[in-house]
């Protein structure tokens, strides 16, 4: 169904992983979708965006009572994530601003 919230984030996480394999040779992030979260009785869908070659990941968390925002956060693969997710609306959340974290925080540019 598409109107669900992992549904419209998949759109976007698979245009900005399409833009940046095109643009970036280094950069070969991996997609995942989880509903590990509701098996745990959260009512959550969860993303993963991860670079095998630096090991980080970001994180982008959609729960059921507040669909339209987005919790995201930048970990590592290894490293179990922080209680501290940072909040976006997910009709702001467009593929180039995915593009832009996936750009920046795996290949560890400031600017």
């Amino acid at each position: 169904m598409t109107d669900k919230p992992i549904s419209r984030l998949s759109d976007i996480a698979t245009e900005a992983h399409m833009r940046i394999q095109r643009d970036f040779e280094d950069i070969n992030p991996i997609v995942g979708v989880t509903q590990n979260m509701r098996t745990q009785g959260v009512p959550a869908d969860a993303m993963t965006i991860d670079c095998l070659k630096s090991g980080k990941r970001i994180i982008l968390i959609s729960h059921d009572e507040q669909p339209n925002l987005v919790r995201y956060q930048f970990s590592f693969r290894e490293k179990d994530p922080t209680g501290q997710f940072e909040l976006i609306e997910l009709e702001k959340l467009t593929a180039q601003i995915l593009y832009g974290w996936i750009e920046r925080y795996f290949s560890g540019k400031t600017s």
